[in-house]
């Protein structure tokens, strides 16, 4: 996908606050009618509300062992059976929600953040482009999964090395993105207009070109929570997330791997959940790009 797909900004100023991300009247009667997005929507939202207070959803202790009930199927009595220890999957399963949609909100808001704060920073100052879009692609020749194996070796495996990991890979992916939005609104009149008049760069930066980039910006982000939650959740599962007997669903996938023929509820259930928060989020994404792209707008 292109920059300039995502990307149509408004002639001037006012028209970028009116049909801006936050000032949009008609983004929610929008997507009201897409009925994908709202199922992909009430998804998220009743994952996420599950999360959010699973002290009080949870059925059970998530850490709690019990060894007279090891492995056990799915049963009225624990809806996604138990693990090798005992341990209820549900409750398992509603916490490492938790910490997995953590780990990508953290990435996805810290990276797009400092992301876009570069890009626009190149595309207002040209004498720093080259600099920092040399940076970029030197961030972009490293994996994430190579960058969490050495934040690991650094400060030991955990959800920080995820965290710093995941920032890493979303800055300059971000960066590129909202640099090529700000090269397009420095060529309209208004940005002319307000250099010539005087209005100084901090304004022109904030008010003129980051209010008209910010729509671009948190769109691509959408779209790049669910790859975020995957690269997370990928490091869970080679152990360089959250460590036993912390609850994250990618460490419970690789968890159960061992037991894939006697009991695979114990590495499917948490491996679903994965499936189903990054379709969700695709989905929403897609919807969310559709609504805000003025190009796609019949």
């Amino acid at each position: 996908m292109s920059v300039d797909a995502l990307n149509a900004p408004g002639p001037t100023p006012t028209a970028a606050e009116e049909n801006g991300l936050f000032s949009r009247s008609g983004v929610l009667r929008r997507l009201a009618r897409d009925k994908v997005a709202l199922v992909a929507a009430l998804l998220l939202t009743t994952i996420g509300l599950a999360a959010l207070f699973a002290p009080l959803v949870a059925p059970y202790d998530p850490y709690l062992t019990d060894l007279t009930k090891v492995m056990q199927p799915p049963s009225a009595e624990h809806w996604f059976g138990t693990d090798n220890t005992g341990r209820d999957i549900l409750s398992r399963v509603i916490y490492g929600s938790r910490n997995t949609l953590m780990l990508g909100l953290v990435g996805v808001i810290i990276g797009g953040f400092l992301g876009g704060f570069l890009g626009i920073l190149a595309a207002y100052y040209r004498r720093l482009d080259g600099w920092i879009m040399r940076l970029v692609d030197v961030m972009l020749a490293f994996p994430a999964i190579l960058i969490g194996l050495a934040v690991a070796a650094i400060f030991g495996a955990g959800l920080t090395a995820v965290v710093i990991a995941l920032v890493v890979a979303t800055i300059p992916d971000v960066a590129r993105v909202a640099r090529g939005a700000a090269i397009g609104i420095m060529s309209q009149e208004f940005m002319e207009a307000g250099r010539a008049v005087g209005v100084s760069d901090r304004t022109l930066i904030w008010r003129y070109l980051t209010l008209n980039c910010i729509s671009t910006i948190f769109v691509f982000l959408t779209l790049r929570f669910g790859q975020i939650i995957l690269i997370g959740s990928a490091l869970g599962f080679l152990g360089m997330g959250a460590q036993p007997p912390t609850a994250e669903l990618g460490m419970m996938a690789a968890q159960g791997r061992d037991f894939l023929f006697m009991a695979p509820h114990i590495a499917t259930i948490p491996s679903f959940m994965i499936f189903v928060i990054v379709l969700a989020a695709n989905l929403l994404g897609d919807a969310l790009r559709d609504v805000l792209d003025p190009r796609l707008q019949s």
